[in-house]
Formats: C-alpha cells, structure tokens, sequence
C-alpha cells in the first residue's frame, strides 16, 4: 500500500470531537462518580483537551477551583468556547505543570497518559502539585481489547498490510492495561491503588457514520486513514465494511471500554 508520512499528534479539537470526543464526555462522568471525591475541593485536569472532563467536573462535582493544562492550543481554543470561563486553562506540558506544590487536592486526567513521551516525570509532577491525602486519578481507552471503534480499523488494516502492526494503538501503547496503570502509579510512590473497567455503548447509525470520523485525519487511526492513497483508503473502507457487525436497519451496535485509576497521595 502506497502511503505518506502519518503524524498522530492531536491538534484541534473538531476532528477529535468527531473522532473520539463524543464518546469521551461519556466516559468523563461515570469515571467521577467512581472517583468519589467530595464537594469543595480544588481539581486539576492534566491533558484537559477540548475540556470534555473540565465540563463534568464543573456540572457534578461543586469544585472550589478548576485548573486545565493542555500543550494545545487549538484544543484550548475549543475548550475555553465551552466552559466560558469556568476553569483557568494553561497551555502547558504535562511534564511540567505551571502550579506550586501541594496547590491542589484532586489531580485527574482523561484519555491521556498514552500520549504522554514520559508519564514517570507527568505523574511525579501530578504528585508535586497534590496536597498529601489527595486524590490523582486517571482513565484510558482499553485499545487492546474493548475500545471497538479502533480495534475493527486496526484489525482490518493489519490484515491488508501487516507492516503497519506497529501503528495499531494496542500495540503502541502498553501503558493501557490495569497492570501496566498500576504499576506505573505505585512507582510515582502513590498509595490505596484500584483499577476498574468503564463501558459505554457506542452505537453508530450507519457505517457511514462509523466511517466518517476517520477521514479527520488527526489521531492515529485517521491519520493513516489519511495517509493512503485513494484506491489503499478504499480497500481498506470495504474490508471493514465487511468485517463490522450491522443491524437489519443498518446501525452498528459497538462498546467503549476505558480503563480507570485511582490513588491517593501519602499524607
């Protein structure tokens, strides 16, 4: 297959609200009901995107402050149109967080350690920032196995070229399994660690309508989507047309799976 150069990087937010940002807000609020933080505390949200988990945040959990940290700007542009106002947004790495120590009570971050080119220094600077006792708790898409909007693309594009194995996000990012979560926050020195499974269903009307988001082009599926040629891009569209679950009325029932965490700083 003749394609061009993919770049992953997230970079403006209506590709990726198309992409994976719908089904994202989903996820935001049962991960915080599961975080059982109480009210009047001080929130960080690291990665914080086009501020899908900002929002929740602000709609459930009666915050005292919100703090969002993003290196996207274009993301950051999406975000402060949203909460208008509801959140300080810096435009920072994860690696390096614009806040004192100790500054904050609850530390969290959605669909984002993966990303992260060093999620050891990102949770060491989580912790720096937390108060002892605090909360840092984090999620991630189940790319290996239940996060289905990626897993049929990749199995099919494995399948038409088995070069590209190396691209798949399942394969990629290791981090995004319990074991892997848990490991890395118990070596951040975090204590009281616990992993579960968030499910959402993730229906698609028709498989136009599963197919669309990946002409985006921003994201590692998309962007080797994009990559192709027209006639490889084709190729690929009916492998997976023909690989995908349809309902007689043409919808495609799919699930999301992301993997949660949670922890507490020592005190």
């Amino acid at each position: 297959m003749k394609q061009r150069p993919v770049s992953d990087a997230w970079e403006r937010g209506d590709p990726y609200e198309q992409y994976v940002g719908r089904w994202s807000r989903q996820v935001a609020p049962l991960f915080l009901n599961w975080l059982g933080v109480p009210a009047g505390r001080r929130w960080l949200d690291v990665g914080c995107g086009t501020g899908a988990l900002c929002a929740a945040i602000v709609d459930a959990c009666s915050a005292s402050s919100l703090d969002g940290v993003d290196p996207s700007e274009g993301f950051l542009a999406s975000a402060r149109r949203q909460l208008a106002g509801r959140a300080t947004l810096h435009c920072a790495s994860a690696t390096a967080l614009p806040l004192g120590n100790a500054s904050v009570d609850v530390v969290v971050s959605g669909l984002v350690l993966n990303f992260i080119a060093d999620p050891a220094v990102a949770l060491a600077e989580m912790a720096r920032v937390t108060a002892p006792g605090g909360v840092i708790g984090a999620y991630v898409w189940d790319y290996a196995g239940k996060m289905e909007l990626m897993r049929y693309f990749w199995d099919a594009a494995v399948s038409l070229d088995a070069g590209v194995m190396p691209m798949d996000e399942g394969v990629r990012f290791p981090l995004c399994r319990p074991e892997a979560l848990t490991e890395r926050f118990a070596g951040a020195g975090l204590e009281h660690i616990e992993v579960t499974a968030i499910d959402i269903p993730m229906p698609f009307a028709s498989f136009d309508d599963y197919w669309r988001p990946f002409l985006g082009g921003q994201g590692p599926a998309p962007a080797y989507a994009m990559s192709l040629d027209e006639a490889a891009r084709v190729r690929l569209r009916e492998t997976l047309k023909a690989r995908i679950p349809v309902l007689p009325d043409g919808s495609i029932p799919m699930m999301a799976r992301a993997w949660a965490i949670r922890a507490r700083v020592a005190a």
